[in-house]
């Protein structure tokens, strides 16, 4: 019965216009900016810890603002899964950097497009698909009755998903070997630790487990490796794409070279609108030895 609901009511929001979906998230956000609750309470603790430089009255605004637009992206994303390119294409714009994924795409080596959870990934994803054929790591939703629709969403324009497993790197290998598009979320904490899955290296000043798996995978392909983000425009119902290059330190022999150049890569790009970041995620719960969670 609860699967059943679930599925039901995403596919009804799939048929409301974009406006109203974003009003809908708008309100939400805004709800849970008052109520107590764990998602508000992580945000809070995030944005203490990423920008000390604002006072209390800058940092709740920026929560607030963060709560507002996390759930726009999240009434927005039946809209991408449910409905085919034709119906939201138009609404997402070029932005900056798309130069540098056109020369990147003419290449024909590889290439991985890396990105952080910032604005609306599942634009992203779906507009990436419909450019290339590409490969997507796909890790299941916490609702599992959702699993199933997002799949198929994420795969409409094209994508093939494969899992965060041995087998599915190798068919990450394969595709950009073919000389393919692959996309990765790369702002998560990856569950495996040690210079073959992840190094603890600098986010925001703070140290964050950070996954190594875009530097190997570069490294073994010679895939060239750029990052982005769709933003939420001002303007109702509008997203823009940006692009940027990488560069040279996420091939340095040294993982946490690596890494803590691809972090910094995405502070530049969270730092361009970061009220449209998942400030919400633990990014900082896995520490090293002798150092307690922010979030105990």
């Amino acid at each position: 019965m609860r699967a059943k609901i679930i599925f039901n009511l995403v596919r009804l929001l799939g048929c409301l216009p974009l406006p109203l979906l974003q009003g809908f998230g708008s309100l939400v956000g805004r709800l849970f900016y008052y109520l107590p609750n764990r998602e508000t309470r992580n945000a809070r603790i995030n944005i203490g810890i990423c920008f000390p430089e604002l006072d209390e009255a800058a940092q709740r605004r920026l929560l607030k603002q963060s709560l507002i637009e996390n759930g726009k992206t999240l009434f927005e994303m039946p809209l991408f899964w449910l409905n085919p390119p034709q119906h939201w294409i138009d609404r997402v714009e070029v932005g900056n950097g798309y130069e540098i994924f056109q020369a990147a795409l003419a290449e024909e080596r590889g290439l991985i497009i890396a990105g952080p959870h910032l604005g609306n990934w599942e634009a992203t994803v779906q507009y990436l698909a419909s450019q290339s054929k590409m490969t997507a790591i796909y890790r299941p939703p916490k609702l599992r009755e959702l699993d199933e629709l997002v799949r198929q969403g994420r795969s409409r324009t094209g994508a093939t998903l494969v899992p965060a497993t041995p087998q599915g790197v190798k068919q990450l290998l394969k595709a950009l070997k073919s000389g393919e598009m692959l996309g990765i979320l790369c702002d998560q904490q990856p569950k495996a630790t040690g210079e073959q899955g992840a190094v603890f290296a600098p986010f925001f000043g703070q140290r964050a487990l950070t996954m190594v798996m875009i530097n190997r995978l570069a490294k073994r392909t010679g895939a060239r490796v750029i990052f982005c983000y769709t933003e939420r425009l001002k303007r109702p119902g509008r997203f823009s794409i940006h692009w940027c290059e990488g560069s040279e330190a996420l091939l340095d022999e040294d993982p946490l070279v690596s890494a803590t150049a691809m972090n910094r890569i995405i502070e530049q790009c969270i730092r361009q609108c970061p009220e449209q970041y998942i400030w919400s995620y633990k990014r900082f719960s896995e520490q090293p030895p002798g150092t307690s969670s922010p979030y105990q």
